[in-house]
């Protein structure tokens, strides 16, 4: 993974990872970070493997042999190739307009989302993991089987760059045409707003778990959109209808918060009824904290 940084943290900081300007490079460093965060507290005890050999075992085909590395170590070590991935990893990103969104200095929820998308991939191509994305917003507009060579990687950026926020959501008619050409049972990895039907989305979530998948959902929020700490009249606009309102927030704060976490408890609780891991995300949130629950996520599989 290259020498060790030595201000991991920086790497995981989604204002200073956007100052970058290759996706790459940027996915790159923030798992570096993670890797290095992963032997500090309080993440002591994990470990990833980046391993492109497993043990030879008896029966193993002599041609496959690594010979290289037995010169090297003595130890006969088989390559692996991407029909032995341990794992398939389906990543699904909302790229409605609703996800332009950002407040202040915080990033959009987009150039976040797609960031962490670029890192998980990263992540799961060098674990030898077969990794497929799903571009979304009223359909989808892309979907890219999952597959684990480090080719694979580079069209999974390309695409991930060239994003542009555009439509409405229709997350569930989209993850539930998603689900339905998942043929192999995985990790499916979700990354949104829920700026939508809720319960239309909360089936949908439910049809990935219904085909034997483990479900993480990572909800994606800017800061002031939980806590519409706005500080003088304002126009709110509908990013994804154009609908205007001029109001004074301190008038509905009080409201607008305890709608927005009703909305976000009934995400929980249905995901934890279902067995899906829900984790709620702020934009200004270092990356580490939904990378290290992939990392859990996987480790309880294998």
């Amino acid at each position: 993974m290259g020498e060790p940084v030595r201000d991991y943290k920086n790497l995981l900081d989604p204002s200073f990872i956007s100052k970058l300007n290759s996706l790459e490079l940027k996915a790159r460093l923030v798992v570096e970070g993670f890797m290095v965060g992963l032997h500090k507290s309080p993440y002591h005890g994990f470990s990833v493997e980046f391993s492109e050999h497993r043990s030879y075992m008896q029966g193993d085909n002599l041609k496959d042999v690594d010979w290289k590395v037995f010169g090297k170590t003595e130890k006969y070590f088989i390559k692996q190739y991407e029909e032995e991935t341990n794992l398939r990893s389906y990543i699904f990103l909302d790229t409605s307009n609703s996800m332009s969104y950002n407040s202040g200095n915080n990033i959009s929820k987009l150039n976040y989302s797609l960031t962490l998308a670029a890192a998980l991939s990263y992540l799961m191509i060098h674990q030898q993991d077969a990794v497929g994305l799903t571009l979304y917003s009223e359909k989808i507009n892309k979907f890219l089987p999952p597959k684990s060579s480090r080719a694979y990687l580079q069209e999974i950026l390309k695409n991930l760059a060239n994003i542009e926020p555009s439509s409405k959501t229709n997350t569930a008619a989209s993850l539930n045409e998603a689900a339905e050409k998942i043929k192999r049972r995985g990790i499916v990895v979700i990354i949104s707003d829920f700026f939508d039907d809720i319960n239309s989305v909360l089936k949908a979530l439910k049809h990935f778990s219904y085909k034997k998948n483990e479900v993480i959902v990572f909800q994606v929020l800017d800061p002031l959109e939980k806590t519409f700490s706005f500080g003088k009249d304002a126009i709110f606009k509908d990013l994804e209808t154009g609908d205007e309102i001029t109001t004074q927030p301190y008038q509905i704060q009080k409201a607008y918060r305890e709608a927005m976490k009703e909305f976000t408890n009934k995400i929980k609780a249905e995901c934890l009824n279902s067995n899906i891991d829900y984790n709620l995300i702020e934009t200004s949130d270092q990356y580490d904290k939904a990378l290290l629950r992939y990392i859990q996520k996987r480790e309880k599989l294998y």
